[in-house]
């Protein structure tokens, strides 16, 4: 096979940058090929430097008038209402989640001791209150410490232990964000502000107009209904028709078992079977059949 030549030989390269820019017809086509991508190339690189390297007014007055770019920011607004009574903001979310969550968390108003965080997660365990010395103790004890103090059965103390685990992470049940309670009870209002409605958590006894802002704090879990009717878990209507109240209830952050209907997934089958069988031993009896 006859070799197939380039079309751009090297001695074709060297002769078209060594001569001086003669007329485009003294050249031979692929010379003048050759003289017209170099042309191209450099110019396309000058005006890359160009434009990359030239400074524009705005870099110089950034550069040598800080105050400049410090009055082009735009001024922060007003607080919003649900930033200043949102309890998990964002930056605190994001915190929680990249700290280590305390052993021994801090009680909450709503929780302030053992007895109560027993009674209100439910399925009989306040029972067991008298058993745990104290709010450290009942962040410390191992499954197996409290199989010894007898907290039984196990799924008992896997659901103690989960608990713990929540409220060590901050994630309470409904109320767990009440800020202020007194004798277990805590008193909800309705803050109108910008034509909406809020339901805060205030001190006993007082009127959103009577607080400033941090002394209420928004609950989740509520909402306004109609003209002043405050709906959510565990919510009693004040006799004046100005707010609720939500008390300590036992079981009120239980999660509820389901029962087994017919003997669960497993013994379905059958025992449906037997009740069959005596359905129809019960028609025979009776003469039915």
């Amino acid at each position: 096979m006859a070799s197939i030549k380039p079309l751009f030989r090297a001695q074709l390269l060297r002769s078209a940058l060594s001569r001086p820019s003669p007329s485009r017809s003294l050249l031979s086509p692929q010379a003048s090929l050759f003289q017209s991508i170099i042309r191209t190339t450099t110019a396309r690189a000058s005006s890359t430097e160009t434009t990359t390297s030239t400074p524009k007014p705005d870099d110089f007055d950034a550069l040598f008038n800080p105050t400049s770019a410090e009055s082009t920011t735009s001024t922060p607004k007003s607080a919003d209402l649900d930033a200043v009574f949102d309890p998990t903001s964002s930056s605190e979310a994001t915190s929680k989640s990249k700290s280590k969550p305390p052993q021994v968390p801090q009680p909450t108003p709503f929780v302030p001791d053992v007895e109560t965080f027993l009674t209100i997660i439910g399925r009989d365990l306040k029972q067991h209150a008298p058993k745990i010395a104290d709010w450290e103790a009942l962040f410390t004890l191992t499954s197996e410490q409290l199989r010894e103090l007898g907290v039984e059965p196990p799924r008992t103390r896997k659901y103690l232990l989960r608990w713990r685990e929540r409220f060590r992470y901050g994630q309470y049940g409904i109320g767990g964000d009440l800020k202020h309670v007194q004798d277990g009870a805590a008193e909800l209002r309705i803050l109108e502000a910008d034509r909406r409605k809020f339901v805060v958590n205030v001190p006993a006894g007082r009127e959103p107009s009577e607080c400033r802002l941090d002394e209420m704090s928004r609950v989740t879990g509520f909402k306004v209904e109609g003209a002043k009717t405050i709906v959510g878990p565990y919510a009693l209507q004040l006799k004046s028709g100005q707010g609720a109240r939500i008390k300590i209830t036992e079981g009120m952050w239980e999660d509820r078992r389901g029962h087994k209907i017919d003997g669960g997934e497993r013994r379905r089958t059958e025992v449906r079977y037997k009740k069959r069988i005596a359905e129809r031993r019960e028609a025979r009896e009776r003469g039915e059949l």
